[in-house]
């Protein structure tokens, strides 16, 4: 396909995304389904430019001075497909497959790019009711906390210690331009592609099959370091997932003690088994997804309780961009209620001495530190481990400075770390 049929197919794609409220994966298989001549190379270019646009949706609206499909992707299409903005006005000709004429005003804003005087929420490309929520974490660094989370995410890897060593898995991805992550002791990292090129399909490759390593943002990464856990402790994954911190967990335990995997949600839990066997976790026992009274009944027993609580995913947002604008107030709140519920059990499951690790893939204060108050204030017998000297005895490096400006808790951003969205809170168990 030549540029203006794929600016013209993002189109398609995004008129399908906004006015029939389809997720953005779902619209680009659709298209597809509809258009099989587009290869791989063709889809690809595609799907980026779509992404693109979901990424920054309102300041390339301001910049056109419109949010219809079509100006939308024209305005992503020279930084997405890697041409000038004349091409771009070039190849919309009105011709089949491409997009109608631009008029001489498209043309000029096309030129002149993002208007400087635009408000907050549409320089930092967030919903304008989650403004507030930006503001209270980031400051004045609200917009730049925004402006870094739509942009496009590299692969994060992290290297399985039960099978290799961050060595051997350099030079097997060297051909990838696999480099070591900047925080995360055993993680690598492998940059966005430019313009339309496709990312490499990890998990195709011979050392993902062998167990080396796993996909694994670097936050998600630190965030499992930052448990604490260690060889011969009782650990609890409360909400596990397909399983990602409980390997990380495994192999900083060195496969020894105990650690147990659970989910309210059986069908998320399902692809963990593949995952351990691949990675040669020999120490998780994978509890019955959602049988909450079989979990309760195993008390007071963990030296460490994971907590990646249900949330908003707002730190994803460079990875799923459309969530971004899907993410109503009153989904926000019901978060909120199922965070507090987690929070609640996992109090009952942590011994003394043992400790409560709270993380959400979430930048929103109203997911992180407000949530910390309220349980530091229901549950009087935990207390917070302010995170440098979690850092300090976890990772060993001189911990950075959390995005929010907090000495007690730890929140990374894309902005701030170059990681996704994360917030870590330790909470030990006093009485």
């Amino acid at each position: 396909m030549k540029p203006a049929g794929r600016i013209q197919a993002a189109a398609e794609v995004l008129e399908d995304v906004f006015e029939r409220h389809q997720p953005a994966a779902t619209a680009l298989q659709d298209w597809g389904k509809r258009h099989r001549f587009a290869g791989s190379g063709d889809r690809a270019a595609i799907g980026t430019l779509v992404y693109d646009v979901l990424r920054r949706r309102l300041s390339l609206g301001a910049q056109m001075g419109s949010d219809g499909p079509r100006l939308l992707a024209v305005a992503a299409a020279p930084r997405a497909l890697g041409l000038s903005a004349e091409d771009v006005g070039r190849f919309c000709d009105g011709s089949p497959h491409a997009p109608a004429p631009l008029t001489d005003d498209e043309r000029a804003r096309l030129a002149a790019g993002f208007p400087a005087d635009a408000p907050v929420h549409v320089a930092a490309d967030v919903p304008e009711w989650l403004v507030g929520s930006f503001t209270r974490a980031f400051g004045d660094r609200a917009v730049a906390e925004g402006r870094a989370m739509a942009e496009r995410a590299p692969i994060d890897l992290r290297v399985n210690t039960l099978k290799a060593t961050r060595d051997k898995v350099l030079a097997a991805l060297a051909k990838l331009g696999a480099a070591p992550t900047r925080l995360a002791p055993f993680g690598l990292r492998i940059p966005a592609p430019e313009a339309a090129a496709k990312s490499p399909h990890v998990e195709a490759e011979a050392a993902h099959g062998k167990g080396w390593f796993e996909v694994q943002d670097e936050g998600s990464q630190l965030a499992a370091a930052l448990s604490g856990a260690g060889p011969r402790q009782q650990v609890l994954d409360l909400c596990a997932g397909a399983g990602g911190k409980t390997l990380a967990l495994a192999a900083a335990m060195q496969n020894t003690g105990q650690i147990y995997a659970y989910d309210s949600d059986k069908g998320q839990l399902r692809p963990i088994f593949a995952r351990l066997q691949r990675a040669g976790v020999r120490n998780v026992q994978v509890l019955q997804g959602g049988d909450q009274e079989a979990l309760e009944a195993l008390g007071a027993r963990f030296d460490v309780v994971l907590v990646d609580a249900p949330c908003s995913g707002s730190g994803t947002w460079r990875r799923k961009p459309d969530a971004k604008w899907r993410l109503k107030p009153e989904a926000l709140a019901n978060r909120q209620a199922e965070q507090r519920e987690v929070l609640a059990l996992a109090s009952r499951l942590v011994k003394p001495g043992g400790r409560l690790v709270y993380v959400t893939c979430s930048v929103l204060p109203e997911e992180n530190t407000d949530q910390v108050a309220w349980f530091l204030e229901t549950f009087p017998g935990f207390a917070l481990m302010p995170f440098r000297e979690v850092w300090r005895s976890a990772i060993g490096d001189e911990a950075p400075a959390s995005a929010d400006g907090s000495d007690q808790t730890l929140l990374l951003t894309p902005g701030s770390h170059g990681t996704d969205g994360f917030f870590v809170a330790s909470l030990k168990r006093t009485a």
